[in-house]
């Protein structure tokens, strides 16, 4: 996060401030606060209090984070701290809650593959240049929100491909022009998982051209290059996997 030459109180202060941003924004939309993770926050929502909506409060509690970092920019400059970037993973299922630890000191946490899954969704924010990813699960639980769909994944530790969305806020608050971006962006998807090189490649044109500041058309437009130099052959279900956490 560029705290590298910082002063350690500064250091402390910088991150004292960011995470006490970030923790007042879960806090409020009904989420329980785990740990801290260095700069890293851990939080999940369902207990110990029951909520029907935790799926769509852990999304909009992550929409409101990034606003609260983009909120912070002015502080941090004026500071002349490093500027903030966040990656926010979040997904949905049936895990264990509880005091968990040792005789000598426990937490109240979750465990369970739904939460190593969010880690790891976590981890593949940068590779698709997006703040915040979200598994299929959280998807079906959130559905008044507008999504867009980024890929599917194979994630270290998880053999089965998922789907992966970037929640863009609620219908009322998705622009024009990103809805126009929207309504293209599933076809190029189609093309390119049929292998449809040109098409596809044609499409992320017009879609680079529409929003040249976003990163996933020429990651893509990247990923037709080398299925063309490497063709991925008649059995390929266009799924991407990670090696690595």
């Amino acid at each position: 996060s560029g705290s590298e030459g910082m002063k350690p109180q500064e250091l402390a202060h910088r991150m004292n401030v960011y995470l006490d941003a970030m923790t007042q924004v879960i806090q409020s939309r009904l989420g329980t606060l785990d740990k801290y993770i260095g700069d890293a926050v851990m939080a999940f929502w369902g207990a110990p209090v029951p909520d029907s909506l935790h799926a769509c409060n852990a999304i909009q509690a992550a929409l409101e984070m990034q606003h609260a970092v983009r909120g912070l920019a002015p502080t941090f400059a004026a500071k002349g701290w490093p500027a903030l970037q966040i990656g926010i993973g979040i997904n949905t299922g049936t895990m264990t809650v509880g005091d968990m630890g040792s005789t000598i000191r426990k937490a109240y946490t979750v465990l369970g593959d739904p939460v190593n899954l969010a880690s790891r969704l976590e981890g593949i924010t940068k590779n698709y240049g997006v703040g915040i990813v979200v598994g299929e699960e959280t998807c079906k639980a959130a559905t008044m929100f507008t999504y867009r769909e980024l890929d599917r994944v194979r994630v270290k530790g998880k053999g089965e491909p998922v789907g992966i969305f970037e929640p863009l806020g609620a219908p009322a608050e998705v622009c024009q022009a990103e809805l126009d971006e929207l309504a293209l962006w599933p076809q190029a998807l189609r093309l390119y998982r049929e292998q449809d090189w040109d098409q596809a490649e044609r499409l992320l044109a017009e879609l680079s051209h529409l929003s040249p500041q976003r990163a996933l058309y020429p990651i893509y437009a990247k990923r037709i290059v080398n299925c063309r130099a490497n063709p991925p052959g008649e059995g390929w279900d266009g799924v991407t996997t990670f090696a690595t956490k």
